[in-house]
């Protein structure tokens, strides 16, 4: 065997082995490569665009909250401000109610009043007449001398 030979067979084995593997073997492992490249910046293009996405949801999540709590803010002012109405709205129909049974109550007093000096005044006269009958030993007709008797309940 001749070492130059064996060599010269090598090198046009590796020679064969290299164009086969550049025909045959190189195309469509680089095609596979390409396309795990194409999937991988796909992957990459879209989880960025979902962080994006992500990020607007987060801010419009946000804006939407901020915006709650201003409506719950107006509404709960809107109610104290209703419950401060009502409250005064009650005190105000509380003082007229309490000046109202104020004026039936003086008015009653003064019905009362009336009547019991009417009730007295008879009483009154009632006595004086009698007390008068009592003094002179004789008796007084009340119906003859009614004006006598009403000038004195007047002046009582």
């Amino acid at each position: 065997m001749n070492p130059n030979m064996t060599f010269f067979g090598q090198m046009l084995s590796f020679a064969i082995l290299v164009w086969f593997t550049m025909k045959f073997i190189w195309p469509p492992l680089n095609a596979a490569i390409e396309e795990r490249q194409k999937k991988i910046a796909e992957g990459l293009a879209a989880a960025e665009r979902s962080q994006k996405d992500l990020a607007q949801a987060q801010e419009s999540v946000d804006a939407a909250l901020r915006e709650a709590r201003t409506k719950a803010n107006e509404i709960i002012d809107q109610a104290h401000q209703r419950a401060n109405q009502i409250i005064d709205q009650a005190k105000t129909d509380a003082v007229v109610e309490g000046t109202r049974l104020k004026a039936l109550a003086d008015a009653e007093i003064a019905a009362a009043t009336d009547r019991a000096r009417e009730d007295l005044r008879k009483q009154v006269s009632t006595l004086a007449v009698t007390g008068a009958e009592k003094l002179l030993k004789r008796e007084i007709d009340a119906n003859a001398h009614k004006a006598l008797l009403d000038e004195l309940a007047a002046e009582i």
